[in-house]
């Protein structure tokens, strides 16, 4: 072992802040997904990593503990993105670090500001693979959207993510590194950071990494901050309920009943909405916690009184908070794919709160650089395109 003799010594490591998350079992009959792909950089990713997995990883190099801890703080603290950046190391061993590993932080493609400030990174990962994220500044808060998949297999029908189709799955350390690239562009994170796990790709379909990487992110933003939306799956979110520390849960709704819910999000016949409620109302909350749920509004699909009335009668009960959000309209997702009139958007809202639920209405951000909600995608490919008519 070549040790790090620059350093005093020190008796006991310090403790890892973070438990470790709970794996997820893989659902059964999961859509087609790639794996993580093997990185045409072969160097090992420490950005993922426990401290306890990085002092097993840098043991070689690295025989003081607290040398590790300052590794492992430079990384999800300070928000190092360059291994020459941690400059309270010695010079050698950044040059050994270097050498030996990478930090998992994609190249910025492209990064597109509208005119509300919102600002669309297209990222490039380590095999070529792209995807997308999203910097929306309000005020004095700050809201990063990051992707979890370098696509999505569910195809919901009103999303163009799922129109472009599946994608390999993320590491931890690639889902760390789009905070740690936006980071390195706006400066320190500010106190009203929010994190949405809204991007490309379901969540729950790639567990583990984003269990792994939640973890690392709460080294600097809150897991009051942070927010995981899924569409429900079923044994993944069963895994979640048991994890240690949670964020946020924000579930993919868009309809009041399994047969219109189905048609718009093919996942719901493998993972219906009667189940997914069963579920939610045993959800662990935390004291003066909600469950969101979001709700995108298409003209003359899911936008009737009716429906809202039949939503208000689905979340009775629940501690829960209703997010409406007018389709983002793309060309690629057909004719029938537009937003309802701001009128009937206010009367649907309306008429949830006339049952008393907790409802707002989502501010249109980012849509003239395609970076609004439903319309990252995946532009190094081809779209695959929905795989069956949908009937509404």
């Amino acid at each position: 072992m070549t040790s790090d003799s620059s350093a005093p010594s020190a008796s006991t490591p310090p403790a890892d802040a973070a438990p470790a998350a709970a794996a997820a079992p893989e659902p059964a009959e999961r859509p087609a997904t790639s794996p993580v792909a093997p990185p045409a950089d072969p160097r090992p990713d420490l950005l993922g990593l426990s401290q306890e997995d990085l002092a097993t990883v840098l043991e070689p190099w690295i025989d003081r503990p607290f040398r590790v801890a300052q590794v492992y703080a430079a990384l999800h603290q300070r928000g190092v993105t360059r291994f020459d950046e941690m400059t309270d190391l010695s010079k050698g061993l950044r040059s050994v670090l270097e050498e030996s590993f990478r930090l998992g932080v994609p190249r910025v493609v492209e990064a597109r500001e509208s005119a509300d400030g919102t600002t669309k990174y297209l990222f490039e990962l380590v095999d070529g693979a792209v995807i997308e994220a999203v910097d929306i500044p309000d005020g004095r808060r700050r809201t990063l959207c990051i992707s979890s998949q370098a696509g999505c297999a569910l195809a919901c029908r009103f999303c163009v993510t799922g129109y472009w189709g599946a994608g390999r799955d993320l590491g931890a350390g690639e889902i760390v590194g789009q905070v740690q690239a936006i980071r390195s562009r706006i400066g320190p994170l500010p106190a009203g950071l929010n994190l949405v796990f809204m991007g490309m790709g379901e969540p729950l379909l790639n567990p583990t990494a984003v269990g792994e990487a939640l973890h690392r992110l709460a080294e600097s933003i809150s897991w009051q901050r942070m927010t995981l939306s899924t569409v429900g799956i079923l044994p993944a979110l069963e895994a979640m309920a048991a994890w240690p520390r949670r964020p946020n849960l924000a579930i993919s709704l868009h309809a009041p009943d399994d047969d219109l819910r189905g048609r718009l999000m093919p996942v719901n016949q493998r993972y219906p909405l009667r189940e997914l409620m069963a579920l939610l109302r045993r959800w662990p909350l935390e004291s003066g916690r909600k469950i969101t749920f979001e709700y995108i509004l298409i003209r003359d699909v899911n936008d009737a009184p009716a429906q809202a009335d039949a939503v208000a009668r689905l979340l009775r009960g629940l501690a829960a908070k209703v997010n409406l959000i007018p389709i983002n309209h793309d060309p690629v997702l057909g004719p029938r794919m537009v937003p309802p009139s701001p009128e009937a958007t206010a009367r649907f809202q309306q008429r949830l709160k006339q049952h008393g639920v907790v409802t707002t209405v989502r501010r249109q951000r980012g849509d003239e650089v395609s970076g609004a909600c439903g319309q990252l995608r995946a532009t190094h490919r081809a779209p695959r395109g929905f795989r069956t008519p949908v009937h509404l």
